[in-house]
């Protein structure tokens, strides 16, 4: 565990001054990993409207390959078909807690030419739910693959199509995620999607006390409270992280490793990536780009006293009165990314949001009056844009009027795929981002990475 501890010290170093207890939850988190499998992040249930989190990331896939990373007739790639090579299933079985149980299911899945690549267990209070990533022949249903778990003593077995993405090492996957989560708070919806598969995360928040959000929290231990298919932790900025998996309960294991990264994302505190970028604009001035999060609420206030009630309407579709009441919400990284864009004496002139939305993302701008039309919302919008690939987006769109002429030249200068449609009297314009913009996106982010 000292080369973890080492490994995990070393990592994070490029983010925030790092106290021994934030390593010591880092060991938690690895020690409860395990050989544990990603359960389908590339089938995931993206989040309703009011989900706090981050959308799983899609993972790419060779081309001819469907969604699940298998051929179009359901094959492993480099298989035939159905009588092809081989297909990589992921399962989740219980069994008895008894001798000889698991050695009764392991044969029965040898006798079917079925290899165990990688088995985790999970001890319950009855029973022991075993966690198995398995190839198997490339004609074998997922119906015949669970009438021999069946015949085995298996029960309340669940079966999903795998690919090469879940091979990766487990332990280097765990060091990412707390590495991920140490760097950037926004991380740590992601970071538990990973952690955890499909499932669906929202944030109740801590409001006045005698609050709904209050008695929510005051109802969670500590500890957290883990409810068959659901996860309750104490959220770090206060009120209630609920983590909810209908199509499969949680393991007191998993539970455990939720809970060491939000105990890490707690002791770490707020904290966004320093990393900020000086730019030169077309007539000569020097703007600064960078992550914001609620720290900037006092400073996106002051820009929206200085934008007009025109540019306000545009941007929030709403009564101008209540624009500040979103900025909260905007700029926290539980509900996405913004960026900033502040002039050489430190003023907010600009602000990009990537909001997590259903199946897609939302890209919203706002640029105050006197400098627009200076590029300011093209250079916002291709880093928003680089960000939501770098996540596995499959596209974003942008909610506007089609009278602004501004936002729409933004989203036509991506150079992307675009489809228009009329919603209720507004515009959403829907950009689609390829394999390779998402590809393009990772390798950015690891040159800059390695930059830092």
């Amino acid at each position: 565990m000292s080369d973890v501890t080492d490994a995990v010290a070393r990592l994070v170093d490029h983010g925030p001054t790092v106290p021994a207890l934030v390593l010591a939850s880092l060991a938690a988190l690895f020690a409860t990993a395990g050989f544990h499998t990603r359960w389908s992040r590339r089938h995931g249930q993206a989040p309703p409207a009011d989900d706090t989190g981050a959308r799983p990331p899609t993972a790419e896939r060779p081309a001819g390959t469907g969604p699940d990373g298998t051929g179009p007739d359901g094959s492993e790639p480099g298989g035939s078909g159905p009588g092809g090579e081989s297909a990589l299933w992921r399962m989740r079985t219980t069994v008895r807690d008894a001798p000889g149980s698991l050695a009764v299911l392991c044969a029965a899945l040898a006798d079917r030419r079925i290899d165990i690549l990688s088995l985790q267990t999970h001890p319950l209070t009855e029973g022991t739910v075993d966690e198995f990533l398995l190839r198997a022949p490339g004609e074998l249903s997922a119906a015949e693959l669970a009438d021999v778990v069946a015949t085995a003593g298996g029960a309340r077995t669940w079966t999903e199509r795998a690919d090469a993405h879940d091979l990766v090492d487990a332990p280097t996957r765990v060091l990412g995620l707390a590495a991920r989560t140490a760097l950037d708070a926004a991380e740590l919806p992601l970071a538990l999607r990973q952690l955890l598969g499909r499932c669906t995360i929202r944030s109740l928040p801590a409001p006045a006390a005698g609050g709904a959000g209050a008695r929510a929290a005051a109802a969670v231990p500590p500890e957290g409270a883990l409810e068959d298919t659901v996860l309750r932790l104490r959220a770090p900025e206060g009120g209630v992280i609920s983590v909810e998996r209908p199509h499969l309960p949680f393991t007191p294991a998993e539970f455990a490793r939720a809970r060491a990264l939000v105990e890490l994302d707690a002791r770490l505190g707020p904290r966004v990536p320093r990393g900020r970028d000086v730019l030169t604009l077309p007539e000569g001035s020097d703007i600064t780009v960078r992550r914001a999060d609620t720290r900037d609420v006092p400073a996106a206030k002051a820009m929206h006293e200085r934008c007009s009630a025109r540019t306000l309407g545009m941007r929030y579709h709403g009564p101008v009165g209540d624009a500040d009441r979103y900025l909260n919400h905007l700029l926290s990284p539980r509900f996405g990314r913004t960026l900033a864009v502040q002039t050489a004496s430190g003023r907010i002139v600009g602000l990009g949001h990537l909001l997590w939305d259903g199946d897609e993302t939302e890209v919203a701008l706002l640029v105050e009056d006197g400098w627009q039309r200076r590029g300011i919302g093209g250079e916002l919008l291709a880093r928003l844009v680089a960000m939501a690939a770098d996540a596995g987006c499959e596209s974003v769109y942008a909610i506007t009027q089609a009278s602004n002429t501004g936002m729409v030249a933004a989203m036509r200068g991506l150079g992307l795929p675009l489809d228009y449609q009329i919603e209720e009297g507004t515009l959403v314009v829907t950009a689609r981002l390829d394999p390779a913009a998402r590809a393009a996106a990772r390798l950015a982010q690891a040159e800059r990475i390695g930059r830092e």
